[in-house]
């Protein structure tokens, strides 16, 4: 069973005609045992976000615990200089997984879309395990913030299969970009 159905060609692409605008990115690992030699999930996000052109923008660790993600991410949204946030870690069901607990009160809109789409590209790589992880996105304030599950694989499939896109200026039909304050009006 194909996991993900590919869109129709000549409709979902990436147009090289159009100009890429580069977002500013930070990255937020969510972990009570990983430091930055071993957090290798969120040196994935920031490799891969630099590669693609966005700027990394700030990147962290910090414990599994609801005040100190609710800190960080405060603290980035209201900067005003981060456009999006990518957390990895604390998505699952140990007793210690509390990302989503601490980012969904923060939310003003939810990006229902985002899970059901991260579900179905981890189909295809992890099959039925996809359920262990409850994935979130949404706007907190005026930033973007994606939550994703703690594991390499997980950040890989998240970024390469669903973020690349999306937070690529000139993916068409549309991306996320131009919901960006700065980009707002310039990348439709």
């Amino acid at each position: 069973m194909n996991a993900v159905t590919p869109a129709p060609k000549g409709k979902a692409r990436i147009d090289e005609s159009l100009p890429f605008y580069p977002l500013n990115i930070a990255v937020l690992t969510v972990s009570d045992t990983r430091d930055e030699r071993t957090d290798t999930s969120g040196g994935l996000l920031a490799d891969r976000l630099t590669a693609a052109g966005h700027v990394l923008a700030g990147r962290t660790i910090v414990r599994d615990e609801v005040d100190a993600i609710q800190a960080q991410v405060t603290a980035w949204a209201e900067s005003g200089e981060v456009d999006v946030i990518l957390t990895t870690g604390g998505t699952g069901f140990s007793p210690r997984d509390v990302t989503p607990e601490a980012v969904r009160p923060l939310l003003r809109r939810e990006m229902d879309g985002f899970a059901v789409v991260f579900h179905q590209a981890s189909y295809g790589t992890v099959g039925v395990s996809t359920l262990q992880s409850r994935a979130l996105a949404g706007q907190v304030g005026e930033a973007f913030i994606f939550c994703v599950p703690g594991s390499t694989g997980a950040c890989r499939d998240a970024w390469d299969l669903v973020l690349a896109e999306e937070l690529d200026s000139r993916f068409k039909p549309c991306s996320l970009v131009g919901q960006i304050p700065r980009y707002r009006g310039v990348c439709n």
